[in-house]
């Protein structure tokens, strides 16, 4: 019988579109994070958080968890609540981008999104629920570290606002 983790997990990218599948690749494995929250006041929050990346459905995809913990009984994270959540991206050579899903059941949270390199960063943007703008972008990317910003903008506005930033390191091997 064969094991589904092993059919799920491949050890890297499909050869077919394995330059394109870097994108995303270049994350694979395991992070440090400060999870930082901006709060329409002002005020900003912060909290350790972690991140984990790793290819999936034949190297066509990666796929990452990330969370903010938190001890049990604790109150949730102020502005961005506490994520334990998923996103599959997977590359679209149709359009030449990628097509982004991420899904949060602990705080009903579900977006899709539209991923591409934009110079030296990766960005993908999106629609929330509410009909807001959503941009997602991956900066300052280097092989052991990363900076994340999650951005909205009501769809009447012109400014987005910056609602979390993520400062990844990435975990040293064991």
């Amino acid at each position: 019988m064969t094991d589904f983790a092993g059919l799920l997990h491949p050890d890297g990218p499909n050869p077919e579109h394995a330059q394109a599948l870097w994108l995303y690749g270049q994350f694979v494995g395991d992070w440090d994070a400060e999870i930082i929250a901006h709060a329409p006041d002002g005020v900003i929050h912060r909290t350790p958080g972690e991140i984990h990346f790793g290819w999936v459905l034949e190297g066509r995809a990666v796929q990452d968890v990330w969370m903010i913990p938190r001890p049990t009984g604790a109150p949730p994270f102020p502005v961005a609540g506490n994520w334990y959540g998923t996103t599959l991206r997977v590359y679209d050579p149709t359009i030449d981008a990628w097509r982004i899903s991420w899904f949060d059941p602990g705080r009903n949270v579900f977006r899709q999104q539209i991923g591409r390199p934009r110079g030296a960063d990766i960005v993908q943007e999106g629609t929330t629920d509410t009909g807001d703008l959503s941009r997602w972008s991956f900066t300052k990317i280097t092989k052991d570290s990363f900076h994340w910003l999650g951005e909205s903008r009501p769809a009447a506005a012109s400014e987005w606002r910056l609602v979390v930033e993520v400062k990844a390191r990435r975990r040293a091997p064991l």
